[in-house]
């Protein structure tokens, strides 16, 4: 096999069919009318870009909304973080996020449930240029409730 058939080989199975039904079946793609906080990432490298709106209800996310303008691997992340989102504190979304940011870069395993879906994304260890897409929206969420816990906290 040529290294350029090896090369699409990859690829092809990088874009499974799996990640592509996750970004054809995004869950909750409206942005929030009064978020408690907003916040937008974007991976300098692909220029993909993750905007998240939360409301926090007693410390857990009560409602999220998100806008993804990110390539597959990124939509495909954001879906799950969409997906297992809701009832989640601070605490479970800064260690899914580690979890995430080490499966992808130090061959650790798959995040605990309810973020076990980025299992889809093994694949893209090997492809280091898009782990800062791939980490956008679980990085977006833990930073929108940890800011919008703080400004609770300051409020009273």
């Amino acid at each position: 096999m040529t290294e350029r058939a090896s090369g699409e080989t990859d690829l092809i199975k990088l874009y499974s069919q799996r990640i592509l039904a996750l970004t054809t079946e995004m869950p909750l793609t409206e942005r929030l009318d009064a978020p408690d906080a907003t916040v937008k990432r974007r991976a300098p490298l692909c220029g993909s870009t993750v905007t998240v709106d939360v409301t926090v209800e007693d410390g857990r996310v009560s409602r999220y909304g998100q806008d993804v303008k990110a390539c597959a691997l990124g939509q495909a992340a954001a879906a799950i973080v969409g997906g297992a989102v809701i009832g989640r504190d601070h605490g479970e979304l800064a260690h899914a996020r580690d979890q995430l940011r080490a499966m992808l870069t130090e061959n650790a395993p798959v995040p605990d449930a309810p973020f076990d879906g980025f299992e889809v994304l093994l694949p893209a260890r090997e492809y280091r240029n898009r782990h800062a897409s791939i980490l956008l929206a679980i990085e977006a969420v833990t930073q929108a409730v940890e800011e919008a816990e703080a400004r609770r906290r300051a409020a009273v």
